[in-house]
């Protein structure tokens, strides 16, 4: 496994910690880019999960980011660092750092192909949709048309960090615990990656990516209820777009499905 996180972006340090995992036999295909989810981590979303093991063991070589403020990346002080647009950026410094080509005809190794969770499924949406040179396919799990960190109440979890004030909204107050379960997590840095995202609301519609894509999601995943609405934007634009649900499943436990691993597998892999 390798690991580096000094680059430069338009002149600045990438805010983004990389790990690059290689298969012990290369099926000959292009890499698969992981993007966790808010207030996760690469070791959280993908490696205790057991997916960088099975696409490994599926001969793909993985490429794992962690974002910022979050895992083993830093917590930048200025708040753009943060942006999607920044961190789309950094995904594109980053890469070009592991030698990944445009897509071209005929090379199933040229290109890459997307995994994103939560967070990490929107980031991708509009990754795919930006870089439609470089995007193969596109696996997005917990998806959802709206962002789910639109309506986070940030001035009421800055005063619960400050002095304990309770947190009304319930929506605000879970996703709140939900960080502080996670240990070493920076909270500061995590509301300072809700303002940034604010200031950048989320239109699927503005960037719908127009390569393959597979939307799947826990069948009691209530975060991804509008997911078929990304659906009929695909299928708008013409685009081939796979829909599935993983019975028995919420937004956390999806992850750890042996048939969403599997289902992603066989979608990149064709």
């Amino acid at each position: 496994m390798g690991t580096h996180r000094e680059h430069l972006v338009e002149g600045s340090p990438n805010a983004l910690a990389v790990a690059v995992h290689e298969p012990a036999e290369d099926a000959g295909l292009r890499p698969v880019l992981l993007l966790h989810g808010f207030a996760s981590s690469t070791a959280l979303n993908w490696g205790n999960t057991g997916w960088i093991r099975a696409l490994t063991d599926a001969g793909r070589r993985v490429i794992a980011v962690d974002l910022p403020g979050h895992g083993t990346s830093p917590a930048p002080e200025e708040l753009d660092a943060y942006t999607p647009s920044r961190i789309r950026a950094d995904l594109l410094q980053t890469l070009q750092d592991c030698h990944v080509r445009p897509l071209r005809d005929g090379d199933p190794a040229s290109g890459v192909d997307v995994v994103g969770y939560s967070l990490g499924a929107r980031l991708g949406w509009e990754f795919g949709g930006t870089q439609p040179q470089l995007v193969h396919r596109l696996v997005l799990g917990g998806p959802a048309s709206i962002d789910p960190l639109a309506d986070f109440d940030l001035a009421a979890a800055q005063r619960f960090l400050a002095d304990g004030a309770p947190i009304e909204d319930p929506s605000t107050a879970d996703l709140l615990r939900m960080a502080q379960l996670v240990p070493h997590n920076d909270l500061f840095a995590l509301l300072s990656m809700v303002e940034a995202i604010k200031t950048e609301p989320f239109d699927p519609a503005h960037a719908t990516p127009s390569m393959p894509v597979l939307l799947i999601a826990g069948e009691l995943d209530t975060l991804a209820e509008t997911m078929p609405k990304l659906s009929a934007l695909l299928s708008a634009r013409g685009n081939e777009a796979s829909e599935q649900r993983i019975a028995g499943r919420d937004h956390a436990s999806t992850l750890t499905s042996r048939d969403f691993k599997q289902a992603a597998i066989d979608f990149l892999g064709a």
